[in-house]
């Protein structure tokens, strides 16, 4: 059995080798979900900007934590597909 490095290392090889002349598989994961949730974060950014106050400062956190727990686990997710998909064959 291969260690987890060992094999993130090869699918990481696999997946550019797959993807070659096409978009990138560090990009396939990310989708409306993810814009949207930057979206909202960069939104929280600029309005906290303009008033600095300890419940706005919350609520900017808030947002930036719950936008990057999106995106990790679209990452996360489409990475154990590909993963997957790539011991069955």
């Amino acid at each position: 059995m291969k260690n987890g490095k060992t094999l993130k290392q090869e699918t990481k090889q696999q997946l550019i080798q797959k993807d070659e002349g096409t978009e990138t598989f560090k990009n396939i994961w990310y989708d409306e979900e993810c814009k949207l949730a930057i979206e909202e974060m960069n939104a929280k950014e600029k309005w906290l900007m303009n008033r600095r106050r300890e419940k706005e400062e919350q609520e900017y956190y808030h947002k930036r934590k719950e936008a990057h727990k999106i995106i990790m686990n679209k990452k996360k997710t489409y990475m154990k597909n590909v993963i997957e998909s790539i011991e069955e064959d």
